[in-house]
């Protein structure tokens, strides 16, 4: 059955890049979730910090083939989840960091994933709320680092390589997603 969840990772061409590779992903959208309105969903009103908007992909996804914890996963072993309003170099509160749904059947879901992210850290600042709305970004901004593949990421090229072949298991996930998958690619480095 085909899904959609938003997610907020910083910058949104690294994110976008990151889950167009994942499989059972159908589509994603690079935009800007919960903001104040559609006459302020630009790019440079964005940039501006006023607007509320927070730089965003939509993810649409077949069940059957990935599950919303596995996209979690991916998500939050992705970013830095102790930063507010920044990732990587980028700051402001354009980039401030997300989970966005908009079946509420998924809420349970999220806050059980952020739970273990949470219980890693000192301080969790993921914003984990409902999707107010959503608007796509400009046509430039789809597809980013697919037409520029030197683009700026902030999200480190190992990462985007890995984490589609990471041997997800929703019962292993008991520990922060980055941890996981460093001692899965530590163990992967030791076997070569």
């Amino acid at each position: 059955m085909e899904r959609v969840i938003h997610f907020a990772g910083g910058c949104f061409w690294g994110t976008e890049a990151l889950f167009r590779r994942m499989e059972g992903v159908t589509a994603v959208t690079a935009g800007y979730a919960n903001g104040s309105g559609p006459d302020r969903a630009s790019y440079e009103a964005v940039c501006t910090g006023r607007t509320g908007f927070r730089e965003a992909v939509r993810v649409d996804y077949d069940d059957a083939v990935i599950s919303l914890p596995r996209l979690l996963f991916a998500f939050f072993a992705s970013i830095d989840v102790e930063t507010p309003n920044r990732q990587g170099p980028d700051v402001g509160s354009q980039y401030q960091t997300g989970v966005y749904w908009s079946d509420p059947a998924d809420e349970a879901v999220i806050r059980s994933v952020a739970a273990v992210e949470a219980a890693g850290v000192p301080f969790f600042a993921v914003e984990l709320k409902p999707l107010a709305n959503f608007f796509p970004a400009e046509e430039h901004h789809q597809r980013y680092l697919e037409k520029h593949p030197r683009g700026y990421c902030h999200i480190a090229p190992w990462k985007l390589a890995a984490l589609p072949d990471y041997p997800f298991s929703t019962e292993n996930y008991g520990r922060p997603a980055k941890e996981l998958l460093r001692a899965w690619r530590e163990d992967r480095e030791a076997d070569r």
